[in-house]
């Protein structure tokens, strides 16, 4: 499913808590976004029209809260990038951080770690 980058900041307020009303996740936004109640509401119904988030009535309002899990969302959105980038494949993407970023010795040893994990997995 593909979700737009607005709507997956709807999407993060929801999967941290949810159900929540369209007011909630206003407030919830305002720190860091300055959209309007309408802005959100139409992002809210995008999100429901693509089937990733269901609205429950209560009272006056509709509760929102996530038919689309987290993880299946990253999972996708790891793979479209892999895929649309990088051909598919994992060590041209470290490459290109190890390149363009310096890794951290804690980076570069959780990397150890997981292909030491990978390996031990494999035999």
């Amino acid at each position: 499913m593909q979700i737009s980058d607005a709507e997956a900041v709807v999407m993060d307020v929801l999967w941290k808590r949810s159900p929540l009303s369209a007011e909630d996740v206003v407030a919830s936004l305002s720190s860091r976004q300055d959209w309007q109640e309408a802005t959100v509401k139409t992002l809210l119904n995008r999100l429901l029209k693509k089937g990733a988030i269901d609205a429950e009535k209560d009272g006056r309002r509709y509760l929102y809260a996530p038919v689309l899990q987290r993880e299946a969302w990253v999972q996708g959105e790891s793979e479209s990038l892999l895929d649309r980038v990088f051909g598919g494949r994992v060590a041209p993407l470290v490459a290109h951080f190890s390149e363009q970023r310096k890794l951290s010795r804690k980076d570069i040893a959780e990397l150890r770690k997981l292909l030491d994990g990978i390996d031990d997995g494999r035999r």
